[in-house]
């Protein structure tokens, strides 16, 4: 959400910021709102000030003993007048919220210019791209060899883009979330929060899917909506709150299940456990003061760094451009894994930096220890990680040429001790 103060700061400015992610210029129109609605507020409070000298007027005259009709219809027009000064400024201010909330966050300054994916800058790379002695295999592929992956069955229970786990890959799934989240909570200072997997709809407007992306996400028959991710309810924990500069940074974590409609991507990763209706995932969400957001968000990203390379697999790290950056943040760096069956890279986590845009949303600011006035909080969120699309990585990366697959050191714990899943 933005202020309208900014606008009417530098015009320029913000229509500039906004055609960085290819948008039109809407200053004008948010400006002539702005100034439709302080006009009918300005005049509704001299009318008010009439009414009062009004009411003196008609008072001291009736207790004269004077005719005081004229003045008497005067007031009543006057009031009137004001409900109508109301709604007319009631109105303009309903039409700025619907564009204001509709808008994206505006960029950082060193985000790469650019209109699509093609534009994003690679930083860097941990490992070599494996070259496997054999012709690797998809995970579908290795999953149903091994009798544990089975979308037949998950298609029988709810359509398509749903996976039933069996045996070992079921466990193994469970073992990469356990684990992902102990890291989390244990080395980098994460505090565990089970959060509510339906919300209402001021919880999803305050990170920003609702208004503008309610077709992309499952509503119950009650009004309730499934969460896309764990950072919805994360976030909203600090929702129409004051925090102290104390307490800040707020650093929380979630295993949840998400759940996603997938609109738009008929046709894209049909096979397999790529794009699911319904995934697990770890989510990080920060919650800092503005000096410190832009290190928070390194420092987010490189806990999910951490799993990836605990987990033996080959990674790189991607500032996205203008043109492909999400809505609500700032700044975004996604983590591309390698996938050996695929012989593609293929996003596993996405870290952001929404600053103050989610915040204004939600109400939430901070009490600063030296200054007079509340600021507005900065929110970051990442995923720390996907875990269908680690399991996927695991499997693709360390799979054997007989169809067995070898399980990371640091998940054995979590599998009973084993250092393989064997071949069926």
């Amino acid at each position: 959400m933005h202020d309208i103060r900014a606008v009417r700061a530098d015009p320029a400015a913000f229509d500039a910021a906004l055609a960085r992610r290819g948008l039109a210029p809407v200053s004008a129109e948010l400006l002539s709102l702005d100034a439709s609605r302080r006009a009918a507020q300005t005049t509704a409070q001299e009318a008010q000030a009439r009414r009062n000298a009004l009411a003196k007027e008609i008072g001291q005259g009736k207790r004269q003993g004077a005719d005081t009709t004229a003045l008497e219809a005067e007031a009543t027009g006057l009031r009137a007048r004001m409900e109508g000064l109301d709604a007319e400024a009631k109105r303009a201010e309903e039409a700025q919220a619907r564009i204001l909330e509709a808008l994206p966050n505006l960029l950082d300054a060193d985000v790469p210019e650019g209109a699509d994916e093609s534009a994003n800058v690679v930083l860097h790379q941990h490992g070599e791209i494996p070259a496997l002695p054999f012709a690797p295999k998809q995970h579908f592929e290795l999953g149903e060899a091994l009798g544990g992956m089975d979308f037949a069955t998950a298609a029988k229970l709810a359509g398509s883009r749903f996976a039933v786990l069996r045996g070992p890959l079921a466990r193994l799934e469970r073992a990469i979330g356990q684990w992902m989240l102990n890291l989390h909570l244990d080395e980098h200072g994460y505090t565990e929060t089970a959060v509510p997997l339906l919300v209402n709809d001021a919880t999803m407007y305050g990170t920003g899917q609702l208004p503008k992306f309610a077709e992309d996400l499952f509503r119950t028959t009650d009004g309730r909506w499934l969460i896309p991710t764990a950072e919805v309810p994360l976030t909203n924990t600090v929702r129409d709150e004051i925090l102290p500069e104390a307490a800040l940074p707020l650093r929380l974590a979630s295993l949840s299940p998400c759940f996603r409609s997938e609109a738009g991507s008929a046709g894209r990763d049909t096979r397999g456990m790529i794009r699911q209706h319904q995934f697990a995932k770890v989510e990080m969400v920060s919650v800092t003061t503005p000096d410190a957001s832009a290190e928070e968000h390194e420092r987010m990203t490189r806990c999910a760094e951490r799993v990836l390379t605990e987990l033996g697999l080959t990674w790189r790290r991607i500032v996205l451009c203008a043109g492909d950056t999400g809505f609500g943040a700032a700044k975004t760096y996604d983590l591309e894994v390698w996938l050996p069956g695929q012989g593609a890279w293929r996003e596993i986590s996405s870290c952001s930096n929404c600053r103050d845009f989610q915040a204004r949303r939600m109400n939430a600011r901070v009490r600063p220890r030296e200054g007079k006035g509340n600021l507005f909080l900065h929110t970051l969120n990442g995923s720390g990680v996907a875990v269908g699309r680690a399991l996927i990585a695991v499997m693709e990366t360390h799979q054997r040429e007989d169809g067995s697959i070898g399980i990371p050191s640091v998940l054995r714990p979590f599998m009973g001790g084993s250092e393989a899943i064997p071949a069926a």
